[in-house]
């Protein structure tokens, strides 16, 4: 059942990010050649009105083919004549920056439907705790290292030159559980700032804990109308917190715990396990990552197709074809290596331990 629950929540998110883009690109009347669900090769296809909806053999992806997206479409498409002013190409900067983005608009609005309705199914939303102390474990790391409860923590520094200004307890636990090198914690306490470093040490599932306590959470009760809101404000610091992981990436830092899809395949299969609330906020979060990674300035994803869009407003002409069609090889292939990579730290971390 988990490689059916995998292709189901893949396929979901995939779809709805595509469903974005083609239903912007309609509205400003570019031509869309086809709307595919899958890859690979043909199973099923129906004729719209233009667009041609298709159904594919393997059941991850999808796409949009809009005319003038690509330079080869009417190779790939020679009986169709596109009627002038209908490509992608076509149309003012401006509308093509929205049908860009259109799909990652779905994405978000996708996590929040379903952030509101676990929300509400729930009745209760915990609100993060503030980055205090409320409690140390006797003789573990943190008592050892000199940290009180009641310190207030105002900035964590990892070993590899990470810097966290912590807004919330949860901004400290999410990345320090997961870091095996020593970690420096600058606190308040009586007015003064004092700094502790602190190794944590591995528990059973290899987790690593400083020994310190969060305070209470305060729990909010939920109704149609606050959830919401409280929907936004959970998307708001999960979104924090994958730019943080972004950025840690950049730096080169944390690059062992990076996933790819076979990692995504063990954890939708846990999740599915637990129930479909906890598959719902799986699907909820992936559909958040897929939304703002497909915002990072690279050419072949949406943001940095964005990006050359604005650059072509600055210069006011069209882009050099070579150089574009360049650097899109160029940012494919770092994205495949980049899956490549990913994928391999799946099957180390899995199944050679």
């Amino acid at each position: 059942m988990g490689i059916i629950y995998f292709v189901l929540v893949l396929s979901a998110i995939i779809v709805i990010h595509e469903i974005g883009h083609l239903v912007a690109a309609k509205l400003f009347h570019v031509y869309c050649y086809e709307f595919s669900l899958g890859m690979g090769p043909k199973l099923f296809a129906y004729q719209g009105k233009e667009t041609k909806y298709t159904l594919r053999l393997i059941p991850i992806g999808g796409y949009v083919a809009m005319a003038g997206e690509q330079e080869d479409d009417m190779e790939l498409y020679p009986s169709i004549e596109v009627p002038a002013g209908r490509s992608i190409k076509s149309i003012a900067r401006w509308k093509r920056i929205i049908v860009m983005l259109a799909g990652v608009f779905m994405n978000f609005l996708m996590a929040w439907i379903i952030i509101s309705g676990i929300l509400m199914y729930s009745g209760g939303y915990v609100k993060d705790a503030p980055p205090v102390v409320a409690s140390v474990v006797e003789q573990g790391p943190a008592d050892v290292a000199g940290l009180q409860a009641g310190d207030v923590i105002k900035k964590v520094v990892f070993e590899d030159g990470t810097v966290i200004k912590p807004q919330s307890f949860t901004d400290i636990s999410l990345f320090t559980q997961m870091y095996d090198g020593k970690i420096t914690y600058t606190v308040s306490r009586n007015g003064e700032m004092l700094d502790f470093v602190v190794q944590g040490q591995p528990n059973e599932n290899g987790l690593y804990l400083v020994g310190i306590g969060s305070p209470t959470p305060e729990i909010v009760k939920i109704t149609p109308f606050n959830a919401g809101i409280y929907s936004f404000d959970y998307m708001v610091d999960m979104t924090r917190n994958i730019f943080k992981s972004l950025t840690r990436l950049v730096q080169g830092n944390g690059l062992d715990q990076l996933s790819g899809p076979v990692g995504i395949y063990e954890v939708t299969s846990q999740q599915a396990s637990k129930g479909l609330p906890d598959l719902l906020i799986l699907v909820a979060m992936l559909s958040l990552n897929v939304g703002i990674f497909n915002l990072l300035p690279l050419p072949v994803l949406d943001g940095g197709r964005v990006i050359l869009i604005l650059v072509e407003m600055v210069i006011r002409k069209p882009l050099n074809k070579k150089f574009e069609v360049g650097i899109m090889t160029a940012s494919m292939v770092l994205l495949l290596a980049l899956m490549v990579f990913a994928t391999w730290q799946d099957i180390t971390r899995i199944f050679i331990k």
